[in-house]
């Protein structure tokens, strides 16, 4: 037998094997892992760092500023997800900028359709996205319960059909935004031939994972403070704060390890929900 057809064979077979490593690994994650955890305090980062001086100071660092966390899926989709449940359910507890988001929202399909975007790629996603919206609607009055919205929001981020049309239409928003604005983008996709394709290889897909580009476009595109707490190896035993943009006042608190994102609650803004012990 021809000793390259054998080698040929050999890494066909090889990469099958990688794949289905690859594929068992996803389905172990998404048996093990929710999609949105249960709120939990900083100190629980502690478990995974406790033979680390470097992060171990970091996660103190953190700790000061914060005092809970949930995590979200490893998935290539943790921004665009954690960004959604973070900003929502800040609007569960801000009735007139929940009004203005979903005003704006409503108005998005159109936009991306105008840009280019085919409407029957949109429709379903549109549409889940703002049924979503509108499910976890703050109470009319502030004094009353949102104790049922936010309950709903975590129900509704955990079911896998709701949670990834919502990750679906802001990649779509994001990729819009930088199909708007495309000359300034153009500067920030090296590697790429052209924002088209970086739009259509990095953006839109899912399981992609996101960089300072999508976070830029998507808070410029709904109008969202974000402020991402960068925990690596870097700037001593501090974890350091970048905000997007820098002059807007942050809705959004996200834990960024390389990598992966989860959602942060600031001291000065406490949740509503119980945090466990551990």
């Amino acid at each position: 037998m021809d000793k390259n057809h054998i080698d040929g064979n050999t890494a066909i077979n090889q990469d099958e094997l990688i794949l289905q490593q690859q594929r068992q690994i996803e389905k172990e994650i998404s048996e093990t892992t929710p999609l949105v955890s249960e709120l939990q305090t900083i100190s629980t980062l502690d478990a995974e760092y406790n033979d680390d001086p470097v992060y171990s100071s970091k996660v103190k660092d953190l700790a000061s500023k914060y005092e809970a966390l949930r995590h979200t899926r490893p998935d290539g989709n943790c921004f665009f997800r954690a960004f959604a449940y973070s900003y929502l359910e800040y609007l569960i507890n801000n009735r007139e900028d929940y009004e203005q988001f979903k005003e704006k929202v409503a108005s998005s399909k159109e936009r991306l359709i105008s840009l280019g975007l085919p409407q029957f790629t949109l429709e379903d996603f549109y549409e889940t996205f703002m049924e979503v919206i509108q499910r976890v609607a703050p109470p009319e009055n502030a004094d009353e319960d949102n104790s049922g919205a936010l309950s709903e929001l975590h129900r509704l981020f955990n079911e896998q059909g709701f949670s990834d049309y919502v990750v679906v239409y802001l990649r779509l928003i994001t990729s819009g935004q930088i199909e708007e604005n495309a000359d300034f983008y153009a500067d920030f996709i090296g590697g790429y031939a052209s924002v088209k394709e970086f739009r259509h290889q990095v953006v839109e897909p899912m399981y992609k994972e996101s960089d300072h580009i999508h976070i830029i476009a998507i808070c410029t595109a709904l109008g969202v403070g974000v402020r991402v707490e960068y925990m690596d190896r870097g700037d001593g035993g501090q974890v350091k704060a970048h905000d997007f943009p820098e002059d807007k006042t942050p809705r959004v608190y996200l834990l960024y390890r390389p990598g992966h994102y989860d959602i942060l609650y600031a001291k000065v803004s406490t949740p509503t929900d119980d945090i466990p012990d551990s």
